[in-house]
């Protein structure tokens, strides 16, 4: 599959009208991606292993969308079988009072992931501009300015070696409301219900006129978006996995060399 027709370009229009998000690719079924999902997950156990020996690069990988699209799922889905060692998750909530005494980046560089490491963003900086944007809590002039603030804080850590990897997940407003059914109806769902959730559905076409705003002005060559269909979980997962393998390979990751000197192995070979 050719991932380039989920990814956003930067400066073009990007409707997420026009963007399906009930859209499977190819597939028709589920069965029919579950050898091809496998075979991406096993790969990306190996690639994590060589990032994690290797410790030239990290892995960012944001992930956003309307609440029930699917964030909490991907992670544990996608991440499930890698090693532990080398992989963090962040969850950004509401910003806590110290969090708002500092500039807005202050919460999110600390969890940004050190060389080997693969660190997965459950929302984001992202926050920062979309829920004000959408509840008129701040001038235009100031989200701008952050715009370009999260533009430069990105590019300086893709300079520092981390490949970051934007995904948006969309879901349609009938299938977010289903979901929201289900977590008020089934008891080990209950957890999940958050009232609020009710309260920003109301906000629905504001939040996404504000993200596509936010996607085609953020998505660069250095650090794209993608947009990926997550109406069917399994296709989530699978389009998910696509995307990080193939950005994983692109890296070019290889095992270090063994540090030894040649008499060091001369002796350690003859050692009985």
């Amino acid at each position: 599959m050719d991932i380039k027709k989920f990814r956003i370009k930067q400066g073009e229009e990007f409707s997420l009208e026009k963007a399906d998000p009930s859209n499977t690719s190819q597939f028709k079924s589920k069965e029919e991606a579950e050898a091809e999902t496998e075979s991406l997950r096993k790969r990306l156990v190996e690639l994590q292993d060589i990032l994690y020996a290797e410790k030239k690069h990290s892995v960012l990988v944001i992930l956003q969308g309307m609440d029930t699209s699917g964030k909490d799922g991907t992670i544990k889905h996608i991440f499930s079988g890698i090693n532990p060692q080398g992989f963090n998750v962040t969850s950004f909530k509401k910003p806590t009072a110290e969090e708002l005494s500092r500039d807005f980046l202050w919460r999110i560089h600390e969890h940004t992931p050190a060389k080997g490491y693969i660190a997965a963003f459950n929302r984001s900086q992202y926050e920062d501009i979309l829920v004000p944007k959408v509840h008129g809590t701040s001038t235009d002039s100031a989200l701008d300015h952050r715009l370009k603030h999260i533009q430069h804080f990105e590019d300086m850590l893709s300079d520092e070696g981390t490949k970051i990897v934007k995904i948006f997940l969309h879901i349609s407003k009938d299938k977010q409301l289903e979901k929201i059914h289900e977590r008020m109806k089934e008891p080990r769902k209950f957890w999940k219900f958050d009232p609020t959730d009710l309260l920003e559905r109301e906000y629905w076409d504001a939040y996404q006129s504000a993200y596509e705003e936010v996607l085609s002005a953020t998505s660069t060559a250095q650090n794209p978006w993608y947009w990926v269909p997550a109406n069917h979980k399994w296709f989530r997962n699978y389009l998910v996995l696509r995307i990080l393998v193939q950005t994983l390979e692109g890296l070019n990751l290889e095992y270090p060399a063994l540090q030894a000197t040649p008499s060091d192995l001369a002796r350690y070979m003859n050692e009985k």
